[in-house]
């Protein structure tokens, strides 16, 4: 793939390649002094988050052994005083603020520095040193001041990477594309032992340890993804915001319902947390308290995006029916939610006081209507938001009656690029489109897939706000201007062996003021693929392998 030198360098570093870039400056490091560390305890890389107009996090975690079965990476049991600096230049000849901080036993020995008073819109890169090791440098940014209006934006995202099912090397060409911002929708990691969950041939690689269960289990796994280098060229390259969705604590978990009975799953539920805030580039207000985290949040790129990231997990009610795909009439009531009442509330006011081109929800699973039966039943997926109709409809009235100018909802979860219209009506296909979804496929999940030459899914013929699909691994790339948001479907023809390439799949544009869809002449939609001619592309969300 072409890099260019940035990438190069930070790819570099991400990897572990040592030069010019990672050595301390002699000032500060002056013949260093090794601890008891026998290894290079940055093997997990480094990350930032969050960005705000005067600053972001910055994280990294010491494991000089990261799939140590106890989950601590190898680590002794003291304190680790680690330093780190800030520089407005990739080679640090300009440092911007340095200090020292302390990597905790009881936190798995991580570190999150939340820095603030720095300038707005501007590039930075960071990096740490513990007991004379060198981290990889990260390069991360301050979104712009909350009154600029203008400037482009090019933002990412991704969702559901199983490292058994593949290589993450779609992520390596996220990095390439040089985001401003990366935002991870959910499935970072997934709870299976070695197989547990496999694909047709056979998984390319094997999960450590057991199912996830223990904080031990979750510290481990984080680890083990960590440990990646194209995981850790994509976080070096920008600032990330993430939320989780259902594998990072168990499949389909609904607030304190887990899939199956299991007296112990409050307990799991607190472990994944812990572990979750620990390996992730988050603020303070995000540290768990048991079985609590504070995961919804609002970000802003000036005036020009607003992020509203959501938490359709935590706080929902339990999937209707018993889950899968059913024509279900508890779907529809009322007084069911997928975000709970605070956090519906939370994101109408956010929606009302609003003053963003564009308003852009991060969330997890599929927000339009996907109705799988062509007769008149309606048949969708009673894990997704049509399992909670009457939330969708006052979310999406919400933004209605707020005049929000531009709606887009983001979507991870479902293994698969989509792209449709939403509806205040999907009973009736003439009403009018009200905002826009765009769904990224898996980075990895269920392996390979196959390209689908017709660009539609054969529910598109009674779904005709459906308006994408493909079944290929992959990512969207995203360019965001006053004007316009245009989508790039990013797809690789293999996962199950390293090094593919990439391509764009398919563009779209969102105009501004004019909700729905519109497909670049570059990239034209062929013919209806007939219905019934894809098989087994129906993706499994909601059935635990």
């Amino acid at each position: 793939m072409a890099l260019s030198r940035r990438t190069l360098l930070l790819s570099s570093a991400a990897a572990g390649v040592a030069g010019a870039a990672t050595t301390w400056p002699l000032a500060a490091a002056a013949a260093p002094h090794r601890g008891p560390l026998r290894a290079d305890p940055f093997t997990l890389g480094v990350a930032s988050g969050d960005p705000e107009p005067d600053g972001f996090v910055i994280w990294t975690r010491l494991a000089p052994a990261p799939v140590a079965e106890d989950g601590l990476g190898g680590m002794p049991a003291r304190v680790v005083p680690v330093e780190w600096q800030l520089a407005a230049d990739e080679r640090f000849r300009k440092i911007v603020r340095r200090g020292v901080t302390a990597a905790r036993p009881e936190s798995a020995h991580a570190v999150h520095v939340e820095l603030g008073h720095l300038l707005p819109g501007r590039e930075y890169f960071y990096r740490f040193r513990a007991e004379g090791y060198v981290s990889p440098v990260g390069r991360t940014r301050t979104a712009p001041p909350l009154w600029a209006t203008g400037g482009t934006l090019a933002m990412a995202f991704a969702s559901c990477s199983q490292y058994e099912h593949g290589y993450f090397t779609a992520y390596r060409h996220l990095a390439a594309d040089e985001p401003d911002i990366v935002l991870h929708l959910g499935d970072y990691q997934y709870e299976y032992e070695a197989g547990g969950y496999t694909i047709p041939g056979g998984n390319p690689r094997d999960h450590a340890g057991p199912e996830t269960v223990t904080l031990a289990n979750y510290r481990q796994r984080h680890a083990q993804y960590k440990a990646d280098p194209d995981l850790q060229a994509a976080h070096a390259v920008a600032p990330w915001a993430v939320v989780f969705d259902d594998h990072e604590v168990e499949n389909n978990w609904a607030d304190e319902a887990p899939e199956q009975p299991d007296p112990n799953f409050l307990a799991r539920r607190a472990a994944a947390f812990q572990a979750y805030y620990e390996n992730m580039p988050l603020r303070r207000t995000s540290i768990p308290r048991g079985i609590d985290m504070q995961l919804y949040r609002r970000l802003h790129w000036g005036r020009l995006a607003t992020f509203h990231m959501l938490d359709t997990r935590q706080f929902r009610d339990d999937q209707a029916c018993g889950d899968g795909y059913k024509d279900c009439a508890d779907a529809y009531d009322p007084a069911r939610s997928i975000t709970g009442e605070r956090q519906e509330k939370w994101l109408l006011d956010g929606f009302r006081r609003s003053s963003a081109r564009w308003d852009i929800l991060g969330q997890q699973v599929f927000f339009g209507q996907r109705d799988n039966n062509s007769g008149p039943q309606v048949v969708t997926s009673m894990d997704s938001w049509d399992g909670y109709a009457a939330s969708r409809d006052r979310i999406t009235r919400g933004w209605v009656d707020a005049g929000v100018r531009n709606p887009v909802v983001l979507t991870g979860d479902v293994h698969a690029h989509w792209a449709d219209e939403l509806k205040l009506d999907y009973a009736d296909p003439t009403s009018r489109t009200v905002g826009t979804e765009l769904v990224c496929s898996s980075i990895t999940s269920t392996g390979d897939g196959a390209d689908v030459p017709s660009g539609r899914h054969p529910w598109a013929a009674w779904n005709p706000h459906l308006r994408f699909y493909n079944n290929q691994r992959g990512y969207v790339r995203t360019r965001i201007t006053p004007d316009s948001l245009t989508a790039d479907f990013r797809v690789l023809p293999y996962v199950t062996t390293p090094g593919a390439p990439v391509h764009t799949r398919a563009t779209f544009v969102v105009e501004d003021r004019v909700p729905g869809l519109h497909q670049t002449a570059d990239n034209p939609t062929p013919s209806v693929l007939a219905a019934g001619a894809l098989i087994d592309t129906v993706e499994q969300e909601t059935v635990r392998p």
